[in-house]
Parts: structure tokens; sequence; C-alpha cells
């Protein structure tokens, strides 16, 4: 059996949890199976990193900030493999673009267009565990790219869909998926199962556990992920389609993100092409754009609402600020004091009357919603920060996802 690894910064954060998980990958490949490992850099290496270019550079080249960072990965692999090989058992490290990772040129948030395994496959075939630079890859310009934050998840996947792997495993510092943060509620509870489509809405809407490509590469390529923690031997999460599972809950859990900034443009004309120019733009610039809403029409002009993750924000200031004169709108401002919070579940499809007992949970705690954005599985609204905890909590208690989860029949 082939089986794709993949440890995140925590377990790997110093020298006596890279012995741990040296010891749990040789265990694994001792029971007879062939083991890929894809690493992280070594607990905050990456923002430490970040904080060193801040002493040198307000501005600094993204092709040079990936050249830095995809350093952090490098580092912890060859630090593991040395702790396998002391182990007694033929290891190799491979950078991403070693391991034939090919990804598009857009530096920091780079998309794996292909993977050569011929290299991984050749050292398999030698008996040797291969570990693995996540995070990164090589363009055609033969430059140094990274995946974005959470690439190293993407890194693990896209490889067990190459190697048309049997097992993908995630390991973090959390036993699993939960219903929500388990840091902000106590009573929040691990899940057993979940489907892609499930993780793929938690994963965008701000839960940390899962990178939302690598679910999207899961999908696509059917790959169960059993999401589990590398401090202990229970079993976590498995993510997997939707048909192999019976979806009784409506409600399957409530996410939150505060990476989130509201920018507003007001007074845009009111005419074909508008917004086409304005998304358009934004998307030229890699800027991401997620909840968006335009209002009534008055006076031959409307406002539009959208929000970008902070760190987008100066970007897409710059975006909205030069498309001012082709548009012809008459203000903008933008607001970094804001939340997501958001409830997803495959069930909410056929059941109506979800949204409402969101929206009176929020009420209910004098929470006022500024944006709304739903989906067959998801309803998103944005509200002041200093209210995202409370919002969580009665959420979750709305929905009773520390029991066993807002029924069928709790509309």
């Amino acid at each position: 059996m082939l089986v794709v690894q993949k440890y995140g910064g925590s377990s790997v954060a110093n020298p006596h949890r890279i012995r741990r998980v040296a010891r749990r990958v040789v265990e694994m490949h001792r029971q007879g199976h062939q083991v890929v490992v894809v690493v992280s850099a070594m607990g905050d290496t990456t923002d430490e990193l970040i904080e060193l270019v801040k002493e040198i550079t307000n501005d600094p080249p993204k092709r040079e900030m990936d050249m830095l960072l995809s350093t952090g990965e490098q580092v912890s692999i060859a630090l593991l493999a040395m702790a396998i090989k002391s182990l007694g058992e033929e290891v190799i490290s491979l950078t991403g673009p070693q391991v034939g990772i090919k990804t598009d040129s857009i530096h920091s948030k780079a998309k794996i267009i292909d993977i050569d395994p011929a290299r991984l496959q050749q050292e398999l075939n030698q008996d040797k565990i291969v570990v693995v630079a996540g995070f990164q890859g090589i363009n055609k310009e033969n430059d140094i790219t990274t995946l974005g934050r959470g690439g190293s998840d993407t890194t693990a996947v896209a490889l067990a869909a190459s190697m048309r792997a049997d097992l993908c495993e995630i390991y973090t510092d959390v036993d699993g998926v939960y219903t929500t943060d388990p840091r902000m509620v106590p009573e929040a509870r691990k899940l057993d199962a979940i489907t892609y489509d499930e993780m793929l809405e938690l994963a965008h809407l701000g839960a940390q556990v899962l990178h939302p490509r690598a679910v999207e590469c899961a999908k696509l390529y059917n790959i169960p992920i059993h999401v589990r923690s590398s401090f202990n031997h229970n079993l976590g999460t498995i993510v997997k389609e939707v048909n192999d599972m019976e979806k009784d809950m409506v409600v399957t859990g409530v996410a939150y993100d505060l990476n989130v900034t509201k920018i507003g443009i007001f007074d845009v004309p009111d005419k074909p092409g508008i917004a086409y120019k304005i998304f358009n733009a934004l998307a030229e610039e890699n800027v991401n754009v997620d909840m968006i809403i335009q209002s009534a029409m008055r006076n031959q002009v409307n406002s539009i609402s959208f929000t970008v993750s902070q760190s987008d924000l100066k970007q897409a200031l710059n975006v909205v600020e030069t498309i001012k004169d082709q548009i012809g709108y008459k203000g903008y401002t933008h607001d970094q004091d804001v939340a997501k919070v958001s409830i997803v579940g495959a069930g909410m499809v056929s059941n109506p009357g979800v949204a409402a007992m969101m929206f009176q949970a929020l009420a209910d705690e004098n929470i006022n919603i500024e944006m709304i954005t739903t989906s067959d599985i998801k309803v998103s609204c944005i509200i002041k920060k200093e209210l995202a905890e409370k919002a969580v909590k009665a959420l979750h208690d709305k929905f009773g996802l520390a029991e066993t989860g807002c029924s069928a029949q709790c509309s």
C-alpha cells in the first residue's frame, strides 16, 4: 500500500517532535507500506521569515519572497530525513522542484499544473521513505514558487493523486475536524466523517484544518483524506464523497474568519458592464473576492460592497483607486473591523428555514448583520469582529452541535 502523510508545522516544531514523527513514519514503513511524507516548515518559521523581511523592506518582490519562504521546508525535510535514517531506514529528502511539482508563475499563490512522479517512483522502488517539502514547486522559468498558506496540504493531496496512493493522511495538532473551533467553544464535537463539499466550504470560510485547494483536489480525484493528530494514535475525521455517507444533519459545523476586510464603492453608475470592469480588474491583480452585494438602484446609481482577505487589502484598494475614472464612481471606503461567521451542512439544501434560524440566533444576541451570502450548503454573514466569538457560540448552541447536530427536523 502507498501512503502519503503530511505533517504540519506544529508537528515538527522542535527536535523532540521531529523524532516523534520519524518514529511514526518508520512504524508505517515497517508494516510493509511505501511511504511519502510531506512536511511543512518548523513551527513559526514562516512567520519569523516574514517578520525578518519587514525589517528590510515594506514592499518585497514576490519572487524573492518565494525564494526565502521556501527555505523553511528545506530545513524540516532534511532534519526529518536525518531522524528517520538514525532509526535505520533508508530515506531521501526532496524539494518540490526535485520531486517534479510544476506550477504556474503566480508567486506566493502558485497553482500546481503538473507533477512528474518519475523521481519519486524511482526512490520508492528502492524501498526508501521519501520526505518531500510541501508548499513549493517550480515554474516554467525554473523559479521556485510557493502555493500560499496551507499549501503543504495541497502538495500532499496532489502527490497522492499523481501516484494513485491508497491513503492520504493529514496530521495536525488537533484530533480531526470539529463542529467549530474547540479553542473558542469547548463543547465542540469531533466529526467522524464529513463530505468533500462541506469540508471545502468550511476551509474557505476560515476553518484552519485543511487548505481549500487540497479538498478540491481530493474531491476531483476521489481521494479520501484522514485528518488526525500527530500527538496521539486516535482515529480522526474522514473526508470523503457524500454518496458514501448518511447525511441526517442539516448543519454540520460553524466557521469563522477574522482575516476579512469589507470594501464599499458608492454612487456607481447603474449600467451594463460596470461590475465586470471592477471585478475583472481585481482578478487581473490576483485579488480573491469573496462576498459581493449590489444595492438597489436609485437615481441611476447604486453601491457595490465586497470582501477580500486582509492580506489582499492594499492591492485591492490600489485597483479600486486606479479604475475610478474608468468606472465613474464617487467614492469608496473599507472596514477591517469585521468578521465572517458561517454555518455549513449538506442537509441544508432540502430543509427550508435554516437561514432564518441563523438570523434569529444572531438577533437574540443583538448582533447586526452587515452582509449575507448563501449557497446550497452554507450561509455566511459579515458582522463586527468583536462579536465573532459570541456569534459562533450562539450558532453552535442554536443548532445543537455539541450533542448530535441539527437533524432534518430542526426547521
